[in-house]
């Protein structure tokens, strides 16, 4: 959840609407908050409500909870979001779009079906005569009328200036007759009813009529010089310009160059100098901003001589002018008190006072003389405004050519209203400060082009007015509502009854002037209107580029549609690429899941051939264009709409300003001007256009391509995704007439994929030669047209023939006369056999989603792989064969002698399997993103598809058979269109990966089952990460172990041991000597395998390591055949704590203490043996590893020197281990070795660290410590239970034999370890010997005893697995405190930093390719000193959630939401990552490492632990 308010999001009736939380507020106290009624109530925008969470598991999981809305009633709905004790952290709005309905039966009319044609309401005459001429709306298709106010008009005849919001024009009332607002909703219903047609009405907010009796009568309603005295100066401006156009239009400056009648830029210059001299310099107004000084200095002389002084607390110097409400001249004022604080005299003196005053009154006059400044940038701005005003008006062949300047067309229009007689200027002046008359000075209405249009430019700080920047609408009154009803009580009901009355009638409002109109009034207006009618359905037209603020208005307002008017498009690519934008989804389109994210969409579209406020398209282009134009428009997949006289193709436009003409009349045999029939204009054609377009919509076509194929020859393509029928228009734009400019005659062919089955419209346009100008005259044009033709029938194609194109047949079409204002329209089916694929391949994918059963063709002979569901076959498949099918990265694929699929141009796959394509179509699918490279891959041909299916069957079995189903479902894909290609593509990946996931999860543990989405996405890292590699020696066991898996292997024919084994890291770790890592793999086991529950994959891995054991330790590296390294002191601890792991998670896991080992070293002197050796017993296993350390450990690694490592150092294959008889901690290894996971060798000549360890962390490793303390508290256990038959371990001495007993040992380490690691808080403590290497306290140390002392004391997050794995060895207070230090200095977004970042040698960034002389770096040297490792995470975590239970409920309480904000973090990333799996490592503050390994075992594992803990 976000801070969307401007984004916009727009859901149909009966969608449920789901909030989740997003990353940020994960682990928070987060309640969401809506207006959104509850069932049964009333909507109250001021009301909101809390939503309670829902939990699908069950389980109180951030990552899968929601709150939910089932949304049943259109309007607009805001929510936000609390966050602990912050209010309105995020929120925005939700559009619930209406439901419209047509005829006796309530029919629904969705919103894509709307043809919509303009009425100007003036133009309909008597009301008896309405639906004679509506009828034309009726018989050419249309299903809305939307009409203009039916209102008295205020005197100059504007369709939007009404006089009286509440009274029917009397022009609809004959003589005799007087018909009432009932008698308009009767008419409106029937045509409901009757002709299934919706009626629409405008509704104008921001302003009324200057001949309103209402607004004479309540002039508070208006902007007057009582109630914004801040217009004082613009009126007397204004006054000003009156006279002066009176003198101008008398001749009193024609001497000066200003006549009336204005005729070339010398008029305009002598113009500017009047203004300045005349008016300007006259008015004065730079008095309504400045302070009368004289008395301003009195003032502050009596202060001061009052002895008064004042201090501003917040040190601001500054000298702060107070407005003056009335705004009068030199009324404004100064702040004494910082004049006091600024202006201090000395001492009290008179002489003191008096030089004081001196220097507040040189201030003054400063100030003074900046406004002077500043009223004089508004003089030239005006002076500006109202030249280029008088040379457009009457200069510009542009312009309105008004001719001389008179009464009735002044200089400059009026910005304010004057009900009086005339008088001087003087007179008027004195009216100012009368309130009974000034009230009625009203500002009239208009816009200031280029200006934030939701400002209001008549309020204080705009000073428009002023600045002569407004174009004003001199008959309307702005309308001055206030902040809420009580500001102006009488506007805000006389308009909620007219907004009552309208929606009352009409099923829907256009709001004109939307964005002039004040947001919170429009907002209420329309709160009232829903009241009554709860779909109303609501139009603008935007008159904004900025699509931000244009969702403001939309969001708040709930606009179901915005009015799209091609006039205003700056070309015709521009035009036909807005079909694209707002209509539909793209050809091909990928289908959807049910649950998917709301993303912001675009506002939903009704897309006007011409708007009432456009000139008409006749006389601004050619007549030519205008059937094309609405071709286009009809293709479009959203409402559409045109304006009476468009299609009648009337040489000039009715105006809606000053026009009495009236509509003509529908007659079907008409044979004069005055009636209108299907011969009249386009009129056929756009009836058929019409019909087209609720075709389309019905029948679900809704996908759109535009193309352009020629200048001027565009093709519009809209295609049903379920039955894959086409209707592709063709349409040649005429943008100038064609019969005076030259246009080319050829046109080039067109390719259309399928068979065309008809020409559903083919219209030409002809010139009559006549021309009328009556506005009911004969057209100068008119289209000839032929419906449902066949092609060979067809007037503009010349020929066409099949073609095979692209792996596809094509019809291919020639043109010939195909002249500007052509149009032809195809309805094109796929071949036969195509269209048999599509229906076979759709019914097969039923089984995935209802949502393919329209369309579906059941097939005769089905191939026998595809008669039973996919999830029958998924089922007989394994776990490691689950890792085959989705998985395996380019190395694992190479070893079997493939590889990943590359795509052309692109990238390959990260995975051969099916993950690799799914995280490539995630990102593909929800944008419908059909230009990538993966797509164009699948429609230029079926490589993708032979590889998906032939890897598969190479491996034969159950693994072989999904192979089959996939290449009999491919079978069908290859012969459909290969533009739909990807989308079915994408259907069968996507379906056969959901059903491998279901399978996969019901092998798994009920954790897992169970769990959130995070812990199954983390589980399948168990299949990612398992699987059954060829090239990896994997130990042999022993035969008499039960349920070992078998298989005949590919290479030696024999029977063989196929045992899963387990990848450190996706891509580096994964294949061949790489593979398997003894640390790794037991740090993942735990999480990957039993918390999973792959009890035997676990079993079966403890075993093969324990075959491996040799001098007491494990391997490091299990290498190649018996090539292993067993250079590690801590992989040994680690498979214990495995073991030990295992006994407690999985029932009877005791039993593996008893399973047989087949050693491959029967002792530590000897090679390694075959197969056919002995077995020994886990448990013997485990103390001969236990015995070895107490005696001591120290050998060569075999193989020794620079053919095993070229780069370490020879010392370093020295190996020694073994326990401090004082402490009981294991120590070991050397300065030229690293025996933890902390083992970077250098490997640079130039910066010299080749050979040297980064981090040898020799000595006790604290981590080792800990893990040995948590074995041997185990082992005493054990014991005691009577599953581990030893009790002690034995130490030779001097020739004799000494006895130490588990429980001894455990108590030595219990006694030392605080004492020897804990850096205490006390500089003082006597257990600390080198107090000089201390650089933080309350932590605990890395290690103990290192060759470098120093290394000791450095803040490392290793001590965290020991507070793990062994709690009982931190006091609850200190381990509390050493953690707070911990998530201070190393945390970070997804790991933990390897290093204090406080340390001399910190280093964040890791790069192995980096080689210069930095000793520090180079070579990644600095692998564990700094960058981010994620493991550690879950360790920290875990040690957090359990000591935070041990300080009280408060604290764990905190800590748990803590812990689920940090794993959010992980939940991003794993859904963000084409692989799928957490990296092993970042860079500082959690930047992408390139070195790093994508997916780690042993991260994904770790974090899956700490869910299982909460």
């Amino acid at each position: 959840m976000e801070r969307l308010e401007r984004g916009l999001f727009r859901l149909e009736q009966g969608f449920e609407l789901q909030f989740r939380l997003g990353p940020t507020l994960q682990g928070t106290e987060v309640q969401v908050y809506t207006n959104y009624p509850a069932k049964g109530h009333k909507f109250d925008r001021l009301k909101f409500r809390p939503l309670d969470w829902v939990y699908p598991n069950g389980q109180e999981d951030d990552c899968d909870k929601y709150c939910r809305l089932d949304l049943m009633v259109a309007g607009s709905y805001q929510y936000y979001f609390s966050c602990g004790d912050k209010e309105k952290v995020g929120g925005g709005y939700i559009i619930v779009d209406p439901v419209l309905r047509v005829g006796a039966n309530d029919v629904i009319l969705p919103l894509d079906w709307i043809c919509s044609q303009t009425y100007l309401a003036k133009c309909l005459g008597p009301l008896d005569k309405w639906l004679d001429r509506v009828r034309v709306a009726k018989e050419t298709g249309y299903n809305m009328i939307h009409f203009t106010p039916l209102q008295k008009l205020g005197v100059s005849g504007f369709c939007y200036s009404m006089a009286d919001q509440l009274e029917l024009n009397p022009d609809f009332s004959p003589e005799g007759k007087h018909y009432t607002w009932g008698d308009v909703g009767n008419l409106v219903e029937t045509l409901r009813k009757d002709w299934n047609m919706v009626c629409i009405s405008d509704v104008v907010y921001n302003h009324t009529a200057v001949s309103s009796e209402w607004i004479h009568l309540h002039p508070e309603c208006g902007y007057n010089l009582v109630n914004s005295p801040h217009l004082k100066p613009a009126w007397l401006l204004d006054r000003a310009l009156w006279h002066l156009s009176c003198e101008v239009a008398d001749g009193t400056f024609s001497e000066q160059g200003v006549p009336a009648l204005f005729q070339d830029e010398w008029n305009i210059n002598a113009l500017s100098g009047i203004l300045w001299q005349q008016v300007f310099s006259r008015l004065r107004l730079w008095e309504f901003l400045q302070v009368c000084v004289d008395e301003a200095v009195e003032q502050f002389r009596q202060r001061l001589q009052a002895g008064e002084s004042y201090v501003n607390p917040e040190c601001k110097k500054q000298l702060k002018l107070v407005q003056d409400p009335q705004h009068r001249r030199f009324g404004n004022t100064v702040d004494m008190n910082s004049a006091l604080d600024i202006f201090t005299p000395h001492s009290m003196s008179p002489s003191d006072i008096q030089e004081c005053c001196i220097c507040f009154k040189k201030r003054l006059e400063e100030l003074n003389s900046g406004l002077y400044e500043e009223m004089n940038h508004h003089a030239e701005q005006a002076i500006k405004c109202i030249v280029e005003n008088v040379v457009y008006e009457r200069l510009s062949d542009q312009g309105s050519k008004l001719g001389p300047v008179t009464r009735k067309y002044p200089l400059c229009s009026r910005y304010f209203s004057f009900p009086f007689k005339e008088m001087t200027f003087d007179e008027e002046m004195q009216l100012m400060e009368q309130r009974e008359k000034a009230c009625h000075f009203l500002a009239h209405d208009g816009f200031v082009k280029g200006n934030d249009l939701l400002r209001n430019c008549a309020e204080p700080g705009s000073e428009a007015y002023l600045r002569r920047e407004l174009v004003c609408q001199a008959d309307t009154i702005k309308l001055r509502y206030g902040e809420k009803p009580e500001d102006c009580p009488y506007l805000w009901s006389h308009m909620k009854t007219y907004t009552e009355m309208t929606a009352n009638i009409f099923s829907g409002v256009c709001l004109i002037n939307c964005l002039s109109t004040p947001l919170h009034v429009a907002e209420y207006m329309l709160d009232q209107a829903r009241s009554l009618r709860p779909d109303l359905y609501v139009v603008a037209e935007p008159m904004i580029s900025s699509e931000e603020l244009q969702n403001v208005c939309v969001t708040r307002l709930g606009i179901t549609s915005l009015i799209r008017d091609p006039m205003g498009a700056a070309d015709r690519q521009e035009e036909e690429g807005s079909l694209s934008w707002f209509g539909g989804e793209p050809v091909g389109a990928f289908f959807q899941p049910s649950l998917r994210p709301l993303i912001p969409a675009v506002s939903h579209t009704m897309f006007m051939d011409v708007s009432p406020n456009n000139h008409s398209p006749i006389q601004t282009c050619s007549v030519y264009d205008l059937l094309p134009r609405s071709t286009l428009i009809s293709m479009a997949c959203c409402a559409t709409g045109s304006i009476r006289g468009y299609d009648e193709l009337l040489p000039c436009q009715i105006s809606a300003v000053g026009e009495d003409h009236q509509y003509t009349c529908w007659n079907s045999e008409a044979r004069t001007c005055d009636q209108v029939n299907l011969q009249t204009g386009i009129l056929a054609g756009k009836l058929a256009l019409n019909q087209l377009h609720q075709e389309l919509a019905a029948e679900g076509f809704t996908q759109v391509y535009v193309e352009q194929l020629d200048e001027g020859v565009v093709a519009v393509t809209r295609h049903c995704p379920s039955s894959h029928q086409s209707v592709v228009a063709v349409l040649r734009r005429a943008i100038k007439n064609p019969e005076t400019q030259h246009h080319t005659e050829a046109v080039s062919p067109m390719f259309i994929p399928g068979h065309i089955q008809e020409v559903v419209l083919e219209a030409v346009t002809n010139s009559n030669k006549k021309k009328d100008k009556n506005i009911n005259g004969l057209p100068e044009c008119t289209a000839e047209i032929q419906e449902h033709i066949q092609l060979k029938d067809s007037k503009v194609v010349k020929k066409a023939d099949m073609v095979s194109k692209h792996n596809s047949i094509y019809q291919e079409i020639v043109f010939e006369k195909f002249t500007p204002g052509c149009v032809i329209i195809f309805r094109v089916t796929p071949e036969p056999k195509c269209q048999e694929q599509l229906g076979v391949l759709r019914h097969h994918l039923i089984q995935f989603s209802p949502q393919y059963q329209t369309g579906s063709l059941a097939e005769h002979s089905t191939p026998s792989i595809l008669t039973k569901p996919l999830r029958i076959i998924m089922s007989k498949l394994t776990l490691a064969d689950m890792n085959m099918l989705l998985y395996r990265c380019d190395a694992e694929e190479r070893e079997d002698g493939g590889g990943c699929y590359n795509i052309p141009s692109w990238l390959p796959l990260n995975y051969g399997g099916l993950q690799g394509l799914m995280s490539v179509m995630a990102e593909i699918r929800p944008k419908n993103y059909l230009g990538h490279p993966l797509c164009d891959n699948l429609r230029q041909g079926d490589w993708l598809m032979d590889y998906v299916s032939e890897r598969l069957l190479a491996k034969g079995g159950a693994v072989g058979e999904v192979g089959q189903w996939f290449q009999a479902m491919f079978g069908y894909l290859k012969n459909i269109p290969r533009y739909l290609v990807p989308c079915y593509f994408d259907s069968i990946i996507q379906g056969a990966y959901t059903s491998a996931l279901e399978a996969i999860f019901k092998y798994m543990s009920s954790f897992v089952q169970n769990g959130s989405s995070l812990v199954k996405q983390l589980a399948l890292g168990s299949v990612q990460m398992c699987g059954v590699g060829h090239s990896c020696a994997f130990p042999t066991l022993s035969p008499h172990l039960k349920d070992v898996p078998y298989h005949l292997s590919e290479v030696t024919n024999q029977v063989e041991q196929c045992c899963v084994t387990l990848a450190a890291g996706l891509p580096h770790f994964c294949a061949g000597v790489l593979r398997c890592w003894g640390r790794d793999t037991f740090i993942s086991l735990r999480g990957l395998l039993l918390l999973t529950g792959r009890h035997l994959e676990a079993r079966n891995i403890i075993l093969a390591f324990a075959g491996t054991l040799h001098h007491g330790l494990i391997p490091s590296l299990l290498g190649q055949g018996s090539s292993v390294r067993y250079n590690c002191r801590d992989a040994v601890w680690w498979w214990l704590q495995s073991i030990q792991e295992y006994c407690k998670l999985v029932p009877n896991g005791v039993s593996i203490l008893k399973c047989p080992v087949r050693k491959m070293y029967p002792t530590d002197v000897s090679g390694p043996q075959p197969t056919e050796a002995q077995d020994q017993l886990l448990y013997d296993v485990i103390q001969e590893a236990m015995q070895s350390h107490m005696q001591g450990i120290s050998f060569r690694e075999t193989n020794a020197g620079p053919q095993l490592d070229n780069n370490m150092n020879d010392k370093g294959f020295n190996v020694e281990a073994g326990v401090d008889q004082t402490t009981g901690f294991i120590y070991g290894g050397n300065r030229f070795n690293c025996g933890t996971w902390m083992n970077k060798m250098g490997e640079s000549e130039k910066a010299h660290n080749k050979g040297i360890p980064a981090t040898p962390r020799d000595g006790s490793a604290v981590e080792i410590v800990g893990l040995c303390k948590s074995t041997v508290r185990w082992i005493v256990k054990l014991h005691n239970d009577g599953h581990f038959p030893y009790a002690a371990v034995n130490i030779p001495r001097e020739g004799q034999t000494y006895s130490v007993s588990y429980v001894e040992w455990d108590l030595k380490i219990q006694e030392n370890f605080e004492k020897k690691f804990y850096i205490s808080r006390d500089p003082q403590d006597p257990e600390e010997k080198q107090p000089e290497l201390v650089h933080k306290r309350g932590i605990y140390k890395d290690s103990l005893g290192a060759s470098s002392p120093w290394c000791d004391y450095q803040l490392r997050s290793n001590f965290l697995i020991a507070m793990m794995v062994a709690p009982e060895l931190f006091t609850v207070e200190k381990a509390w405190e050493a953690l707070a230090v911990a998530e201070k200095k190393l945390l970070g977004p997804l790991g933990m930093k390897t290093l204090d970042p406080d340390d001399m040698v910190y280093c964040g960034v890791y790069d192995n390719n980096l080689d210069n002389d930095n000793f520090n770096r180079a070579k990644g040297f600095n692998y564990h000193q700094g960058p981010e490792w994620l493991w550690p995470v879950g360790y920290f975590l875990r040690a957090k959630l359990y000591f935070a239970k041990k300080m009280g409920k408060q604290t764990y309480d905190e800590t748990v939401n803590l812990v689920k904000n940090i794993l959010s973090r992980h939940a991003v990333h794993l859904e963000r990552s084409l692989w799928k799996g957490l990296p092993e490592l970042t860079n500082e503050n959690g930047q992408h490492c390139l070195f790093s390994c994508e997916c780690q075992a042993s991260s994904m594992a770790t974090i899956l632990e700490v869910l299982y803990d909460l």
